[in-house]
């Protein structure tokens, strides 16, 4: 697999950049307490939100592998950064339907932890010393 990406960066540090790929086009900007202008993603940002779109990829591909009645699926992610570890949380919720059985329910509790075993970008994270953390949510309908 290949990735291309391209940054058009204009004005210095107090600046902001363009950040293209094949389907993302976002605008970076280094955060104001790094003397940056803080008026675009930040890199922290743009990472978290890598680790998320795998892991709810790879959590999508489980639960349709499974015929699980989903009826939503949502995953707040977010970064935290501290003197001595950089620590990303997902926070996703399954809602399924009213008719799950006890089995299905099951199921979707252990997806969550399988579906962070089977993302490569977390994966190479955990590699780089970043920790991640699962806390998942299961609700239904009625």
């Amino acid at each position: 697999m290949k990735s291309n990406v391209n940054i058009v960066w204009k004005s210095g540090l107090k600046g902001h950049g363009f950040l293209e790929t094949e389907f993302l086009d976002t605008k970076i900007a280094i955060p104001a307490e790094f003397g940056g202008s803080g008026n675009g993603a930040s890199p922290k940002e743009i990472l978290v939100a890598s680790a998320a779109a795998c892991y709810t990829s790879v959590l999508v591909s489980m639960i349709e592998s499974r015929y699980l009645p989903v009826e939503d699926l949502t995953v707040d992610s977010e970064g935290i950064n501290s003197d001595d570890e950089f620590k990303i949380i997902h926070y996703p919720h399954i809602v399924l339907s009213g008719k799950a059985t006890e089995k299905q329910i099951q199921a979707a509790n252990r997806i969550f932890s399988l579906a962070d075993k089977g993302c490569t970008v977390g994966n190479l994270l955990k590699k780089a010393g970043i920790k991640i953390e699962i806390q998942g949510n299961i609700s239904s309908t009625n």
